[in-house]
C-alpha cells in the first residue's frame, strides 16, 4: 500500500514536472520569436531612418549645388561686366568670366546627375540647361565685341543682356529646383516618420506580448528565470534607447551643421548681388558721365579751327558732364561716411529763402516754390554745401513726382521730441525742413526701399537713385532723422529732423560764424608741387603758370626735402595727401620744424583713410577743382598766420 501511494504522488509530480517544462518550452519559443520580431522590427526602422538620412543629405546637395550654380553664374556676369567697361585693357578679367561661365556648366552637368533620378527635377534641370546655353550666347556676343573693341556695341549688349528674360528664367528655373528638392525631402521625410512610427506601435504590441509571457513565467513559478529575463531585457532595451538617442542627437547635430553652413553661403550670396548691383550702378552713371567728357572734347578738338564757339560749347558741355561725376563722389563719399564734413552753426530758414534763386532756376518755371518759416532763432551744426544739396534734392525729387508741374511748399519750422518718437532720434529741441508736394505720391512698397543706393522710380539715364541715400546718411551723420508722409494720389511730405545747435544762442554769437571773407591772392608765389601722379602733376603746374605763380615739380614726397634745400625762396607747398611710400600730412610732419614759414595747401580728391586731425590747420582743398578754386586756396593758404623767412629776420 505504502508503495502504491508513494507512486501516486511521484507520478503526478512527474507529470507536472513535464507540464511545467513544456510550458517553458512554448515560452521559451515565445519569448524567442516575439526577440526576433523586435529585431526585425528595430532593423526595419534603423533601416528607414538611414534612407530618410540619405535622401536628406541629397538634397541638401541638390540644394547647394543649386546656389553654387547661381553664385557660379553670378560671378561670371560681373566679372564680363568689368571686362566690358575695362574696354578689352583687363584680358584677366574676360578669362575670369570663361573660367566662372565653364564652372557653371561643370557644376549643372553635376546637378543634372544628381537630379537623374526625379522626373520632375530633372525636367526642370533641363530647363535650366536651355536658360544656360541661351544666356551663354547672349554673353559670348558681349565679350566677342569687347574683345573685337567694340566697346559701345558690348556696353549696348552688357545692358540689354541685363534685362533678357533668360536671366530671369535661370534664376525661376533654380528656385523651381530649390523648391522642388524641399518638397521632395519633405515628403520623404513624413514617409520615414510614419514607418518609424508603425514600427514603434508594432515594438509596443511585441513588448506587451513579451510581458504576458514573462507574467505567465511568473505564474509558473518560474521567478528567477523571470528576474533575469527582466534584468536581461531592461538592460537590452536601456543599450538599444541609448543608441537610438546618440544617433538622433548625431543626425541633429549634422543636419543643424549643414543648415548653418547653406545659411553662410545664402548671406554670401546676398553680399556678391548686394556688390554687384551697387558695382553697376555706379559704373552706369560715371559711363554716362564720361561719355559727356570724352565726346565734348572730340567735338572740341574737330572744331578747334574753324568754329570757337562751338569749341566753346561743347567744352562746356565737357565740364559740365566732369562736375557731374565729381558730384556723383562727393555724394558716395557722403554715403559711405568718408567725406569729411565742414560744420558750421546754420539757421535753416536763412539758407532755404538764400537758395530760392537756385531752385527757381533748377525747378523751371512751371513749379511754383513757396517758403515758409516759422523757426526760432535757432541753428543746427551742419555742412552748408551738403544741407543745401539735400534741400535741392528733396526739391528736385518733388518736381519729377510732379511731372514737372505744381506747387512746391519748403518749410522750416521747430519741434521738441521725446525719446524715440521720430526714428532714433533722442529727447530734445530739433529744428525741421519740410518739403511738400503736390504729385502723385508713393506706394508703402516704394517707401520701404527709398533710402537703398541705387534704387530710383525715374527712368533710365534720369537719375542715380543716391539722393535720398545721400541725405539719409547726412542726417544719421548730424544724429537727425527724416519722416516721410506720402500716399498715392495725395503727394509727398518729406521732413527732415536736425538736432538744434545750442552752442549758438544768441545774435552777437550766431554773427560770429558768418563766412569769412576770401583771403586776397598773393601773385609770382614760388609753389613746391608735391603729386606722384604725373598728369595731375602737369594738370597743377600748368594751373599755377596760368594763375602767375612759378611751380616746382616734385613726384615723390622723398624729394621733397632736397628741393626745398636747394629752393630757399618758397613760399607754398601744395602737397597730394595720398601717396606711395609717405602721406603728404607725414611729409609735412617731418618738413615742418625746418621750414615752419612755408605756407602748406593740402590736395586731395579721398580723405577717407588719413585722419583729419592729421591735417592740422592747414587748408585741404579736394578734386576735382577750378582755376577759380584753386585761387582762393592759395589765398586761404597764405592767409595762415606762420614764422617770417628766415632771409627777413635777418634783415631786421
Amino acid at each position: 500500500m505504502r508503495d502504491d501511494a508513494e507512486t501516486v504522488p511521484g507520478g503526478a509530480l512527474g507529470g507536472d514536472a513535464a507540464w511545467r517544462t513544456i510550458t517553458l518550452v512554448v515560452m521559451g519559443l515565445l519569448g524567442a520569436a516575439v526577440l526576433v520580431a523586435l529585431i526585425v522590427t528595430l532593423g526595419i526602422a534603423n533601416r528607414q531612418r538611414d534612407r530618410a538620412l540619405q535622401a536628406q543629405a541629397h538634397s541638401y546637395d541638390v540644394m547647394i549645388l543649386a546656389r553654387t550654380v547661381s553664385g557660379t553664374i553670378a560671378r561670371a556676369e560681373a566679372s564680363l561686366g568689368r571686362y566690358v567697361i575695362s574696354g578689352k585693357t583687363e584680358q584677366e578679367l574676360g578669362q575670369i568670366y570663361v573660367d566662372q561661365w565653364r564652372l557653371a556648366g561643370t557644376q549643372l552637368g553635376r546637378l543634372e546627375q544628381l537630379t537623374q533620378p526625379t522626373g520632375e527635377q530633372s525636367a526642370r534641370v533641363a530647363q535650366l540647361r536651355n536658360a544656360y546655353m541661351q544666356r551663354g550666347e547672349e554673353l559670348s556676343l558681349t565679350a566677342l565685341s569687347t574683345t573685337y573693341g567694340k566697346n559701345s556695341q558690348a556696353l549696348a549688349r552688357y545692358y540689354k543682356a541685363r534685362q533678357s528674360p533668360t536671366l530671369t528664367a535661370i534664376d525661376r528655373s533654380l528656385d523651381d529646383i530649390i523648391s522642388g528638392e524641399r518638397a521632395l525631402l519633405d515628403a520623404r521625410t513624413a514617409d520615414a516618420m510614419r514607418t518609424v512610427s508603425r514600427s514603434s506601435r508594432i515594438a509596443g504590441v511585441l513588448a506587451v506580448f513579451g510581458v504576458l509571457i514573462v507574467l505567465g513565467a511568473l505564474v509558473l513559478g518560474w521567478f528567477t528565470l523571470q528576474a533575469v529575463g527582466e534584468r536581461a531585457l531592461a538592460r537590452a532595451e536601456a543599450d538599444a534607447e541609448r543608441e537610438r538617442a546618440e544617433e538622433l542627437a548625431a543626425a541633429v547635430a549634422q543636419a543643424t551643421d549643414e543648415l548653418r553652413l547653406q545659411e553662410a553661403k545664402l548671406r554670401q550670396i546676398q553680399k556678391m548681388e548686394a556688390v554687384g548691383q551697387l558695382t553697376g550702378g555706379i559704373a552706369h552713371d560715371f559711363n554716362n558721365m564720361l561719355a559727356v567728357v570724352l565726346g565734348g572734347l572730340e567735338l572740341a578738338k574737330r572744331a578747334v579751327t574753324g568754329d570757337p564757339a562751338a569749341v566753346a560749347r561743347h567744352l562746356d558741355n565737357a565740364a559740365d558732364g566732369a562736375n557731374r561725376a565729381a558730384a556723383l563722389t562727393r555724394r558716395l563719399l557722403a554715403f559711405s561716411r568718408e567725406e569729411s564734413l565742414k560744420p558750421e552753426p546754420i539757421r535753416p530758414g536763412q539758407l532755404v529763402s538764400g537758395m530760392s534763386e537756385l531752385l527757381d532756376r533748377t525747378l523751371g518755371d512751371a513749379v511754383t516754390v513757396t517758403t515758409r518759416d516759422t523757426a526760432p532763432a535757432w541753428h543746427v551744426r551742419a555742412d552748408r554745401v551738403q544741407l543745401e544739396n539735400a534741400v535741392l534734392n528733396l526739391a528736385v525729387n518733388a518736381r519729377d513726382a510732379m511731372n514737372g508741374r505744381g506747387d512746391l511748399l519748403i518749410a522750416t519750422g521747430a519741434a521738441t521730441l521725446a525719446e524715440h518718437q521720430v526714428d532714433h532720434c533722442a529727447a530734445g529741441d530739433y529744428l525741421t525742413i519740410a518739403v511738400t508736394d503736390t504729385g502723385t505720391g508713393m506706394t508703402p512698397d516704394v517707401v520701404e526701399r527709398v533710402y537703398e543706393p541705387f534704387f530710383t522710380t525715374k527712368e533710365a539715364g534720369k537719375g542715380t537713385g543716391l539722393g535720398l541715400s545721400q541725405i539719409f546718411a547726412l542726417v544719421r551723420q548730424l544724429d537727425g532723422s527724416i519722416a516721410i508722409d506720402t500716399a498715392p494720389g495725395r503727394g509727398t511730405t518729406v521732413t527732415l529732423y536736425l538736432p538744434r545747435d545750442t552752442a549758438v544762442e544768441t545774435p552777437a554769437a550766431a554773427a560770429l560764424v558768418e563766412i569769412a571773407p576770401v583771403a586776397p591772392v598773393p601773385h609770382d608765389l614760388v609753389v613746391l608741387v608735391v603729386e606722384d601722379d604725373p598728369r595731375v602733376l602737369a594738370a597743377t603746374m600748368g594751373a599755377l603758370e596760368e594763375l602767375g605763380h612759378h611751380g616746382i615739380a616734385c613726384d615723390a614726397p622723398a624729394k621733397a626735402a632736397g628741393l626745398l634745400a636747394d629752393r630757399p625762396d618758397v613760399d607754398l607747398i601744395i602737397s597730394d595727401v595720398l601717396m606711395p611710400g609717405q602721406t603728404g600730412p607725414e611729409m609735412i610732419a617731418a618738413l615742418g620744424p625746418r621750414y615752419p614759414h612755408i605756407a602748406v595747401l593740402f590736395v586731395t580728391g579721398f580723405a577717407g583713410e588719413a585722419n583729419a586731425a592729421e591735417f592740422g590747420d592747414h587748408h585741404l582743398l579736394r578734386k576735382p577743382f577750378t582755376l577759380t578754386g584753386l585761387e582762393r586756396a592759395i589765398g586761404a593758404a597764405m592767409a595762415r598766420e606762420r614764422p617770417a623767412p628766415p632771409q627777413q629776420i635777418a634783415a631786421e
